[in-house]
């Protein structure tokens, strides 16, 4: 009885403690947030490509393909077009309705068709349709409310590769099929890679590639952006709460120019999970400390990275074992390579070795950053000149420590014994 009662206070002591969070939810893959800093372009592209669903109304039949990576803002940036363009469109006294179908959800041709009709507010008899009969249901409520529609299909490249090349020929020509003088459906193909239309027929292959709008993947100035558009604009954080050391770091680590994936949404999964842990520990301040902690949850290639310590030559393990040495001296994360190259100068001396000479240091820390044990980046204001900023990638721990002293250990050991 005594343990429940442990167990409750637990609890209720969690759930009334305090947080750094203020709207989490703005962090989440869903949220459509009001800004979307660094996709002004491609939203004024998707603009002008679906205008003439304004100025003339079914005269024509709009397709666009969007590619990019993962976490490059495909899904929220079409989301947020279609929001903005139906909105626009009803103050012209015009009915445009945006629909938006994830075709890894919807796996086949009549999954879509049904889900589009959901989106529609459209009742679909229970007996068994055909996909055609199903779409001909769909066009004719379009035709009775005058309505103009647009139709994403996020994924698309999963319904290349699973589905009939009849059901993509169906969908993608639809106006083969249907005699109708005004078009009101519209498309967007949402995939990672062109090249995944590669093996679709040229007949269908030229109904979609149309007009393509690329989707790069973010830098790292660009991830900082939206990082803090969500943190101070959309509040997601206590005023105050996240350092802005915390959302660079987070920013570096994922940069594409920084050798990162470019990926918002693990950037932003990284600082939803930075908070949490931030809260699990009491703390009323995000820290970068807590960064490397939600990194190393998040990144799959952390595990591979630290194993990648085995494989380091001794003077590489002396960097690294300097930056840590300066991390526990001054409480810092970043450190400027000139202060990194003293500190490996001295840890060098005490073990015995000779420091190596300073571009022998640059190539080693060249060599961390590429196999992504550190972080590097330029100097802001503050500071005379502009230096290069280093700090570990990985969360500084005891386990860490042991295995870098054991590692320096063994290399000292090798040389010893040839």
């Amino acid at each position: 009885m005594k343990v429940l009662d442990e167990l409750r206070d637990l609890v209720e002591d969690a759930i009334k403690g305090s947080t750094v969070f203020e709207k989490s939810k703005v962090l989440t893959p869903d949220y459509i947030p009001k800004n979307l800093p660094h996709r002004e372009k491609q939203i004024k592209e998707l603009s002008i490509n679906f205008r003439e669903i304004l100025s003339n109304p079914g005269s024509t039949s709009v397709r666009v393909v969007i590619s990019g990576k993962t976490g490059t803002g495909k899904t929220v940036t079409t989301k947020k077009f279609g929001e903005l363009f139906s909105a626009i469109a009803k103050e012209k006294g015009l009915k445009v309705v945006y629909t938006h179908i994830n075709c890894h959800r919807q796996r086949t041709l009549y999954l879509m068709l049904v889900e589009i009709a959901n989106q529609l507010n459209l009742q679909i008899p229970n007996r068994g349709l055909s996909s055609q009969e199903t779409f001909k249901l769909i066009y004719d409520y379009l035709e009775k409310r005058n309505i103009q529609l647009i139709i994403t299909l996020d994924e698309f490249d999963y319904f290349v590769s699973t589905s009939p090349v009849e059901d993509i020929y169906f969908l993608v020509r639809i106006y083969d099929e249907l005699n109708a003088l005004v078009k009101r459906i519209h498309y967007i193909f949402i995939l990672r890679e062109l090249t995944s239309l590669a093996s679709l027929d040229k007949s269908i292959k030229d109904h979609v590639i149309k007009n393509v709008i690329e989707f790069p993947p973010y830098t790292s100035d660009e991830l900082y952006d939206i990082l803090m558009d969500r943190i101070v604009n959309e509040k997601a954080f206590r005023e105050g709460a996240v350092l802005e050391e915390t959302v660079r770091f987070i920013s570096d680590i994922y940069g594409i120019d920084k050798g990162g994936s470019g990926n918002a949404r693990l950037a932003l999964e990284t600082l939803e999970l930075s908070g949490k842990i931030a809260d699990t520990e009491g703390s009323l301040l995000v820290t970068i400390d807590h960064a490397k902690k939600a990194n190393s949850k998040i990144n799959p290639e952390l595990s591979i990275i630290l194993d990648t310590i085995r494989d380091l030559d001794l003077h590489q393990l002396l960097v690294v074992k300097a930056i840590m040495n300066l991390h526990k001296k001054e409480g810092d994360d970043f450190f400027p390579m000139g202060k990194v190259e003293e500190e490996y100068n001295i840890v060098a001396k005490d073990l015995g070795e000779i420091p190596r000479k300073h571009t022998q240091v640059f190539e080693y820390i060249r060599k961390l950053k590429l196999m992504g044990l550190i972080t590097a980046r330029q100097s802001g204001k503050g500071m005379r000149g502009r230096t290069t900023l280093i700090s570990l990638s990985v969360p500084i721990s005891e386990e860490l420590d042991n295995l870098i002293n054991n590692e320096i250990r063994d290399r000292l050991l090798q040389q010893k014994n040839y």
